[in-house]
């Protein structure tokens, strides 16, 4: 077998493994825009990882509910991020009050941020989960 030939079987099986690993690999969810007419508010939180949203609060709670929109050191060498504020435009939570977003999961410093967030009210400390990037929130 000449070399182009074995450097062009070698290209097409590089293509094909790179291809099946997209197919296997976990998919980022990418957070997206949501009218409001589509976001929905439950007044409780029971599905399955409203334990980890109930977690990520208390870690936010012990750092003083930071307002800056950066990364935090978080426990067993990860950090998370706090979004800074959130501004509520399309009204899913009570009118009349600031909030701002944190991080449910931590993650290496500077990693892809995922769809799963908490939104606190500043001054009542009320707290939403959302799994879904602002599609749906669960009251906490």
């Amino acid at each position: 077998m000449t070399v182009s030939v074995r450097r062009f079987l070698t290209s097409i099986a590089t293509v094909f493994a790179l291809a099946g690993i997209a197919l296997v690999a976990p998919a980022i969810v990418a957070p997206t825009a949501t009218p409001a007419a589509e976001a929905t508010v439950y007044n409780s939180c029971t599905i399955s990882r409203c334990g980890a949203a109930r977690t990520a609060r208390s870690g936010w709670s012990e750092l003083g509910w930071p307002t800056n929109r950066t990364w935090y050191a978080w426990p067993y060498g990860q950090y998370n991020f706090s979004g800074g504020t959130y501004q509520n435009r399309e009204g899913e939570l009570p009118a009349n009050a600031t909030y701002n977003e944190y991080d449910v999961y931590p993650r290496a410093r500077g990693a892809a941020r995922d769809a799963y967030r908490i939104v606190v009210n500043r001054s009542t400390r009320e707290t939403w989960f959302t799994p879904d990037h602002y599609v749906t929130f669960y009251k906490l």
